[in-house]
């Protein structure tokens, strides 16, 4: 934790970096990506503070659009789409990731009910033709395109979509490589960027 904490001390040393940014936020970007620690979307990305809206959830799931039921996911989206105006919606999955690993290999997750619950909002049990491959890169990939079928059945999405105000990419980050992987509709096939 030290080493965080230093960090952090000499980076509130440079508020003539950040001065401009106390009059608010004009991101281009939603960037919905997984919790995991291993992904970090300003260094993947080199965006700078307020470049990216980010909605990090576990296996980067979006769960299903509920009128009436709010959730900070659903918040995040409409606040990201109808507010700040994105451009543009990424979906990043990534390899060697846990919770699609667990959906794929059928894991026991009843000690961890939360996990197993979220995990349920999937959508779609992602398919794989190698359950063993410690990577599960087919399964993330056939995930990532599921969740960005799921974003537009949020209104707000829809709506821009079909306006042409708004953009969807699906991405595939290798952990192990740092290569970043595109979904091009034309091939439907992941190409490196």
């Amino acid at each position: 934790m030290q080493p965080l904490i230093d960090h952090a001390r000499a980076f509130g040393r440079r508020p003539e970096e950040f001065a401009g940014l106390a009059s608010g936020q004009s991101p281009e970007v939603l960037f919905i990506t997984c919790s995991d620690s291993r992904i970090v979307p300003a260094l993947i990305t080199g965006a700078r503070p307020g470049q990216l809206f980010e909605l990090r959830t576990a296996g980067n799931i979006v769960p299903p659009y509920a009128s009436g039921v709010p959730t900070g996911e659903a918040a995040t989206i409409e606040y990201a789409v109808e507010v700040l105006g994105v451009k543009d919606i990424v979906v990043c999955g990534h390899s060697h990731c846990g919770a699609v690993g667990a959906l794929v290999r059928g894991d026991d997750l009843t000690p961890v009910p939360a996990v197993r619950d979220w995990l349920a909002h999937a959508a779609d049990e992602p398919r794989c033709s190698d359950p063993a491959d410690p990577s599960v890169a087919e399964a993330v990939r056939h995930h990532v395109l599921t969740q960005l079928l799921r974003l537009r059945s949020y209104p707000c999405v829809a709506r821009r979509l079909a306006e042409g105000g708004l953009r969807q990419h699906g991405w595939y980050y290798e952990v192990d490589t740092g290569a970043v992987h595109e979904h091009r509709a034309e091939t439907d096939s992941f190409e490196k960027l």
